[in-house]
């Protein structure tokens, strides 16, 4: 399918499927809504799935592994190679959100995306289009036709996922220096200042932040990204990963699964997905909001609330794992709670 196709054939989530689900919740023994955002959840993935009968019981992650070039700028505390090791670590299992995963009872799925050093993990999707992004002070970080391959190389893992029975897909990412990208992504489609969207990642100086928030300003006076246009915004400041994972949000609304968008990275990607199709929010999750200054501007933005504030800002998956089980208990209430009926209690009422 060519990227407009797969953007024509996403459609809006069942409303009716929707109501269906919030009747069983008001049926439910016990106060209307008192589960709070898992009620909403749940209801929002009976939607998108078109169906009350909510199954997630197959899940995965999907980790976009990419290096981006502007890192020759000094903004970030670590050099490249970080980008392989981790990457490579994901394949035999040894990474955070494997760890987390692992209790979850989701599989991770790493894919080589744009890594500049060739990755030779078992488990590891060999997918890369670019051997890591261009310098985005000293031009754009990709060509258009790049950055439209990997939208599309991330829709096709996440149809190939569902195809294979998986019914709830995270998002997560490993490449250094994909804060400032993401800064750089969010400034232009939100119309915001750098100083004003740009963090310290995962844990730049002082000096390093004053060098990150110079190299985002650099890079979108240089390269003039137009906010009307997704591609050109991701390809001129963007990465790799921005684009796969971009292409995970609108494949996962393609087959009708629900999408958890990790943090702030992930929702960078998810907004590019919006502008793209902005039906595809309707297969949306928020899970938490990060510590970067931009995260909640940008959920906000995708019109998502996080379930999580923990001040997590690790990357990789590890939020939308950290949402899973929480999902599981609320479907398990869902599913197993007995009824007002069958208890002869009196429904509660909705308040006036």
């Amino acid at each position: 399918m060519t990227l407009e196709e797969v953007v024509r054939s996403i459609t809006p989530a069942d409303q009716k499927a929707a109501a269906a689900a919030k009747a069983r919740w008001d049926s439910i023994a016990k106060p209307l809504g008192s589960l709070g955002a898992l009620e909403d959840a749940v209801i929002r993935m009976a939607a998108m799935m078109g169906t009350p009968n909510v199954d997630i019981s197959k899940r995965a992650v999907v980790v976009m592994c990419a290096d981006n070039g502007v890192v020759a700028q000094g903004v970030t505390q670590t050099g490249q190679e970080v980008t392989a090791i981790v990457a490579e670590n994901m394949s035999s299992g040894d990474t955070s959100v494997c760890a987390m995963a692992r209790h979850a009872g989701a599989e991770v799925v790493p894919v080589d995306i744009g890594t500049a050093t060739p990755l030779k993990g078992e488990r590891i999707l060999q997918k890369n289009i670019r051997r890591g992004t261009a310098d985005l002070t000293q031009g754009p970080a990709m060509t258009r036709e790049e950055a439209e391959r990997a939208v599309l190389t991330g829709v096709e893992i996440a149809k190939d996922l569902c195809a294979k029975g998986v019914k709830l897909l995270g998002t997560g990412e490993m490449g250094i220096g994909n804060t400032t990208t993401s800064s750089a992504v969010a400034c232009v489609f939100l119309n915001r200042e750098p100083v004003d969207m740009t963090g310290r990642g995962a844990g730049l100086s002082s000096e390093g932040l004053v060098r990150k928030i110079h190299a985002i300003e650099t890079g979108i006076a240089l390269n003039q990204p137009d906010p009307a246009d997704p591609l050109d915004v991701v390809s001129k400041v963007g990465g790799l990963d921005l684009a796969g994972l971009a292409g995970v949000f609108l494949g996962g609304a393609l087959c009708h699964v629900p999408v958890l968008v990790d943090g702030f990275i992930s929702s960078v990607a998810a907004l590019i997905a919006a502008r793209l199709c902005p039906a595809c929010t309707d297969y949306m999750l928020g899970s938490h909001a990060s510590d970067e200054p931009a995260s909640k501007l940008v959920l906000a933005e995708l019109g998502l609330e996080p379930f999580l504030y923990a001040g997590m800002r690790l990357g990789e998956g590890t939020g939308a794992v950290a949402v899973m089980p929480l999902l599981d208990m609320g479907l398990a209430v869902y599913r197993e709670m007995t009824t007002f009926e069958a208890t002869d209690i009196e429904a509660y009422q909705p308040l006036t």
